[in-house]
């Protein structure tokens, strides 16, 4: 009798554990920068809430403009809200335009991310991100981080404002290394809130930043760019994530790439002067599912602030019949 218990409950387990495993959830944090300056508050609570679902997330992206002013008061409180998830859940860091430069306040005017690279060093960094590979070398600066999720393997590639040409070029190479994997490109300036490809002709543009005066394998590229050099070329790229436009700050495309597979496009942005959150202390985040046995993405915005969900289409949406 005691051995038929055993095996029920081993059944029972197996059971459960094979559905507990027909899905992931991971975060994507949109630009911090409004809450680090102003709000401290709301950006700890969101790490506090995050660090204490350790058995619930994979890992972490954020998505660039982790700061505002590129201050070492401002990285100082980056870092603290960080050392939350260390050894806890991974996180990827996509530096913005705000996240570099010669110094404070001079938004991405050249490429110095010193100050990135002194509160995050690049050897923990590396163990708390599971980076497999850093561009450039010794750097957080681009990074590709490896899971495995779901009996699948992933590399997440995070990568800086305005991909150099050479940053793409590093990148191409690591996916023909990785010819079976899942891949997710997180950057910080990719897609408008019109739900089309950053490649138009404002002030959004890396191209009008001090960075964007390079050429040759030092150039920058915008949203249209990085679709036509990177991410339709390359048939397991998935999803992209990106952050930097105001107005709604919200936007998401499917386009189909090469060879005719789906790529999950999303922009997110909650911090100040966004419609609907003007003041910048709302602390929304998201929440990104992907469930292999449904073939599914869904996506939720939720801030651990308020302790509220934003319902609204733009804001809660599910891709359906998705190739995972």
């Amino acid at each position: 009798m005691k051995t038929l218990k055993l095996i029920l409950v081993l059944i029972i387990c197996f059971q459960c554990s094979c559905k507990a495993k027909q899905s992931f959830e991971f975060i994507v944090l949109p630009d911090t920068q409004t809450y680090v300056e102003e709000f401290p508050e709301v950006y700890m609570k969101q790490m506090e809430w995050i660090a204490n679902q350790n058995d619930r997330f994979s890992f972490v992206l954020h998505v660039g403009d982790i700061t505002q002013n590129n201050s070492r008061d401002e990285w100082a409180i980056a870092k603290k809200g960080f050392s939350f998830l260390d050894g806890k859940i991974p996180y990827n860091l996509a530096l913005g335009n705000h996240d570099m430069g010669s110094e404070a306040g001079k938004f991405a005017d050249n490429r110095d991310t010193n100050l990135a690279n002194e509160f995050f060093p690049f050897k923990d960094y590396v163990k708390n991100a599971r980076v497999i590979e850093v561009f450039p070398t010794n750097t957080i600066d681009n990074s590709c981080s490896e899971y495995n999720l779901l009996g699948d393997a992933w590399l997440v590639f995070s990568l800086e404002f305005g991909p150099r040409n050479r940053t793409l070029e590093w990148v191409n190479n690591l996916i023909k290394e990785h010819p079976k994997h899942k891949i997710i490109i997180n950057t910080h300036a990719y897609l408008y809130n019109d739900n089309t490809l950053l490649d138009g002709d404002d002030w959004y543009l890396p191209q009008k930043y001090g960075v964007g005066r390079a050429t040759g394998s030092e150039e920058v590229n915008d949203g249209g760019q990085l679709w036509e050099k990177l991410i339709k070329k390359n048939k397991n790229i998935i999803m992209v994530f990106s952050g930097h436009i105001l107005g709604s700050g919200v936007g998401r495309l499917v386009t189909e790439n090469d060879y005719g597979n789906a790529v999950y496009q999303m922009l997110a942005n909650y911090q100040k002067n966004i419609v609907g959150v003007e003041k910048g202390d709302s602390g929304y985040l998201r929440i990104i599912k992907v469930d292999k046995k449904e073939k599914s993405i869904s996506v939720k915005t939720y801030s651990p602030w308020f302790n509220q969900f934003r319902t609204e289409p733009e804001h809660q949406f599910m891709f359906k019949n998705v190739q995972l």
